[in-house]
C-alpha cells in the first residue's frame, strides 16, 4: 500500500482522481491551497487509487495522508534526466504563452521600428535616434534597459494607447551597458547610459524620466560606474498632469548628477538643440562632446522671449563655434558618429592600461625646438613624440590657447598632459589658460591619472589688460589645485622656464614633481631674461646713449644671463634633476611611471565645471 502525504499544511481545493483510477508517474493527484497559492501534488510512482482520506474543503497538516493506493508497474516510465556534472536542467520553452506575447508586443512599441514617422524626421535632420546612439556606444548585446515601459505622466489628459504610441520610455532611454569590454574586460566596461529622445515631446524632462534618471544616477554612484549622457531637448515639461505638483523644483536629478563629479567619469554628448534643464545636466559633465550642428544654452527661444530679451531662432542661441571658443565644449566633432567614437575613446583612459601600444619615433623630438631661441614653434609634436602613437586626445582646444590639455598613454598607461603653447602669447599663461590647466589637473587628480607637464613659458601674463581680468585670482588656481594633488607629476622643460608661471606648470615648484628634467634648449630665470637685463642693469644701460653702443651692451649682458640660466647650470645647482637628450624623454617618463604611485586618501571632492 502507498500513502500519498501532504507536503505542507493547506486546504484541499481540487481532486483530479477518484478511487479505482490508475495513474502514472507525474500525474496530477490533488491541488492544495496555502497562503493564497496553489500547490500541485503529483504521483511519484505508478499506482491505482484505493480511497481518498480527505475531501475538497478539508484542511490537512503537513505529512497527513491524502490518499492510499496499490503500486503498479508503470506502462510508460519517465526516463531519468542525464545531467553533466556541474550543470542544471534547462526549463523547456513554453512557446507563445499569452503573458509573454503581451510583453513582447508591448516592448516592440518602444522600439524605433514602431515609430517610422518620428525616425524619418530624425533622418531629415541628419541625426540618429537615441537608441541608435546607445547601440553605437555600447558593445553589441550588452545594453540592459531600465524603465522601458514608462510613459509620460499624462494619463488624466491622454489615453493609454496614445501614451504608449507617442511617449515611449517617457522620452528617455536609460540603462547599463558595456563600453570597450573587449579591451578592458566586462567589469571595467560597465557604464550607465542615458539618452534623451528628442522625438518624444521634444526631449523634454518629464516626471517619469526624472525618476528613471535618478534611479540610474544612484546606481552609478553606488557602483562607481562611468556615466554617458546624451543631452538633447528643451528642458522641463509643463504638460505632465498626473503629479500633484506646482513647479517641480523639488526633483533631485540635478543634485544627483552633480554629486557624481569627482567620483566617476561623466561624459556629456550634445547634438541638435540642448537647452535649459538638459543643458544644466550637460554642464555637470567632466567633458562635453558636441557636434557642429549643436546649440547649447541655459534657455531656449521661448525662455529668452519670455524674459523680454527678444526673439531668436534656436540656431542663434549657443551655436557650437561660440561654445567651443568659450570653453563649454571640450571636443567638437562633425556628427553623432564621431561623438560616440570620441566618447568611447575618452572613457578608455579611465578603464585601465592598454595591452597593445606602439612607441613613436623619439628621434624626431630633437628637432622640435628651433635653434633660434626666439623662434616660436608648436609644442604638440613634443607631446606626440613622447606618448604612444595615436593615443593623444586633445581637450578644450578652442579655449585657453596658451595651454594644451590632453589625455594620452605612455607604455599603455593613461596619463594627463599639460603643455605650454609658445605660438600664443609666447607661451605666457593668461586667465583662460590658467583656468583650463587648473580644471584639467582636478580631472586627473579625481580619477588617478599621472600628469606630464611640458614647460615653455615666460611666466604669467602681466599688464593692465591682464589684471583687469582678475589675473591674480585665476593664475593662483594652479598653485592651490597643485598643492592638493594626489597623483604624481612629471615635468619636462622644453625651452623657457621663467618665474611663477614655470612654477605653476610644475605643481608649485621644480621639486614638486617626481622628476623635473630639461632639454638642452632649456633656459631659466626668475623672470624673462630680456626683462631681467633691462631691470637689473638699467643704470649701466642708461649711462650709454641710445643706439648701437647701448644695444651691444644689452646683448652682451643678455648672453651672460642666457649662459647663467642654461639648463646645464640649473642641473649643476640641483634646481632641476637632469638635462636629457630629447629622445630620452619617453624613457624617463615611462620609467618614472613604473614606480610612481597615487597617494592614498580621498580625491578632490569634485571637479570644477569651469
Amino acid at each position: 500500500m502507498i500513502n500519498v502525504r501532504a507536503p505542507l499544511s493547506a486546504q484541499v481545493i481540487e481532486w483530479s482522481v477518484k478511487p479505482g483510477d490508475v495513474v502514472q508517474v507525474g500525474a496530477l493527484l490533488v491541488v492544495l491551497e496555502s497562503m493564497k497559492m496553489e500547490h500541485e501534488v503529483r504521483a511519484e510512482t505508478a499506482l491505482q487509487v484505493s480511497f481518498l482520506h480527505v475531501a475538497v474543503g478539508d484542511t490537512v497538516a503537513s505529512g497527513e495522508t491524502l490518499l492510499r493506493g496499490q503500486p503498479l508497474q508503470p506502462t510508460a516510465p519517465l526516463p531519468e534526466p542525464h545531467l553533466e556534472e556541474g550543470t542544471q536542467a534547462q526549463l523547456q520553452d513554453p512557446g507563445h504563452r499569452a503573458d509573454l506575447q503581451l510583453l513582447h508586443d508591448r516592448l516592440a512599441l518602444t522600439e524605433d521600428a514602431a515609430r517610422p514617422e518620428a525616425v524619418a524626421r530624425r533622418r531629415a535632420l541628419g541625426l540618429r535616434t537615441a537608441r541608435e546612439n546607445i547601440a553605437a556606444l555600447c558593445d553589441e548585446g550588452s545594453f540592459l534597459e531600465y524603465g522601458a515601459l514608462a510613459v509620460a505622466a499624462q494619463r488624466s489628459r491622454r489615453s493609454e494607447e496614445d501614451l504608449i504610441a507617442n511617449t515611449p520610455a517617457d522620452g528617455m532611454v536609460t540603462g547599463i551597458g558595456s563600453v570597450n569590454g573587449s579591451l578592458f574586460g566586462e567589469t571595467r566596461a560597465r557604464t550607465v547610459v542615458m539618452a534623451y529622445d528628442a522625438t518624444v515631446l521634444a526631449g523634454t524632462q518629464g516626471m517619469r524620466n526624472h525618476q528613471k534618471t535618478d534611479r540610474l544616477l544612484g546606481i552609478a554612484l553606488a557602483q562607481r560606474l562611468p556615466v554617458v549622457l546624451f543631452a538633447e531637448g528643451g528642458g522641463g515639461r509643463p504638460g505632465d498632469t498626473d503629479m500633484p505638483i506646482v513647479a517641480g523644483l523639488h526633483v533631485g536629478t540635478f543634485a544627483a548628477m552633480a554629486r557624481l563629479s569627482g567620483q566617476v567619469p561623466v561624459v556629456g554628448i550634445a547634438a541638435g538643440r540642448c537647452f535649459a534643464g538638459n543643458a544644466a545636466l550637460l554642464g555637470c559633465s567632466d567633458v562635453i562632446i558636441a557636434t557642429r550642428s549643436s546649440n547649447i544654452g541655459m534657455g531656449g527661444p521661448a525662455m529668452v522671449e519670455g524674459g523680454g530679451l527678444g526673439r531668436f531662432r534656436p540656431e542663434e542661441i549657443g551655436p557650437s563655434h561660440v561654445q567651443h571658443a568659450n570653453g563649454v565644449i571640450d571636443l567638437l566633432v562633425e556628427d553623432e558618429e564621431q561623438a560616440v567614437a570620441a566618447a568611447r575613446r575618452y572613457i578608455s583612459f579611465f578603464q585601465g592600461h592598454a595591452n597593445e601600444w606602439q612607441a613613436p619615433d623619439v628621434s624626431r623630438l630633437r628637432s622640435v625646438v628651433p635653434e633660434n631661441r626666439l623662434r616660436v614653434y608648436d609644442s604638440l609634436p613634443a607631446v606626440e613624440g613622447t606618448v604612444d602613437a595615436g593615443s593623444l586626445l586633445v581637450l578644450r582646444s578652442g579655449f585657453g590657447a596658451g595651454v594644451h590639455t590632453a589625455l594620452a598613454r605612455i607604455g599603455g598607461r593613461p596619463v594627463g598632459v599639460l603643455a605650454n603653447n609658445p605660438m600664443h602669447l609666447g607661451g605666457a599663461i593668461d586667465t583662460d589658460a590658467a583656468d583650463k590647466a587648473a580644471r584639467f589637473l582636478q580631472l586627473c587628480n579625481a580619477h588617478g591619472l599621472p600628469v606630464v607637464s611640458f614647460v615653455d613659458t615666460p611666466g604669467f601674463m602681466v599688464g593692465p589688460e591682464a589684471e583687469a581680468k582678475a589675473q591674480v585670482r585665476h593664475v593662483s588656481r594652479l598653485f592651490v589645485v597643485a598643492a592638493h594633488l594626489r597623483v604624481p607629476v612629471f615635468a619636462v622643460v622644453l625651452r623657457k622656464g621663467y618665474g611663477l608661471g614655470a612654477m605653476g606648470m610644475t605643481a608649485g615648484g621644480f621639486h614638486a614633481p617626481v622628476c623635473t628634467v630639461a632639454w638642452p634648449t632649456g633656459e631659466f630665470g626668475a623672470m624673462g631674461l630680456e626683462g631681467a637685463v633691462r631691470l637689473g642693469y638699467r643704470k649701466e644701460l642708461e649711462a650709454l646713449p641710445s643706439g648701437p653702443e647701448r644695444e651691444v651692451l644689452f646683448q652682451r649682458l643678455l648672453a651672460q644671463q642666457v649662459a647663467n640660466g642654461a639648463a646645464v647650470q640649473m642641473a649643476a645647482t640641483l634646481e632641476i634633476d637632469a638635462v636629457i637628450d630629447p629622445a630620452q624623454t619617453r624613457e624617463w617618463i615611462a620609467k618614472g611611471l613604473q614606480g610612481a604611485r597615487v597617494t592614498e586618501g580621498p580625491a578632490s571632492r569634485f571637479i570644477d565645471t569651469w
